[in-house]
């Protein structure tokens, strides 16, 4: 079993920074990707950003290019999602995620999944 568990959401206006973590523990063997997704209220998980945790390549939803920034440490269980320029869109709980899957886009393709954390950005 893998366990996630995410921490840094809270509110901020417009504009603003914050920065989310994503600590890993468990058997982590073969976890290819690294992942967040995003829910907000009445609409679908959507793909965020994702990173492999061999080669640390990235990948990042249109929305957020060029403002948020995927990076973690697989040797420390520690993943990170840097969001700059927030706006009131990026409304909702973020959630990271770990996967075996090749496939990093499709949410039904990860195994494991934190509790979430909020993040509400206000105009």
């Amino acid at each position: 079993q893998v366990q996630l568990v995410e921490s840094g959401g809270g509110s901020v206006p417009a504009g603003g920074s914050l920065t989310l973590s994503c600590a890993v523990s468990g058997d982590t063997f073969g976890i290819y990707t690294m992942a967040w997704f995003r829910q907000a209220p009445g609409k679908d998980r959507e793909f965020t950003a994702a990173i492999r945790t061999i080669g640390l390549n990235t990948y990042y939803a249109d929305s957020v290019k060029g403002r948020f920034t995927i990076s973690g440490d697989n040797n420390k269980k520690m993943w990170y999602l840097q969001m700059n320029s927030l706006k009131p869109e990026d409304t909702a709980r973020y959630y990271c995620a770990a996967t075996r899957d090749e496939n990093y886009f499709y949410s039904r393709l990860y195994d494991y999944w934190g509790q979430g954390t909020q993040v509400t950005v206000s105009s």
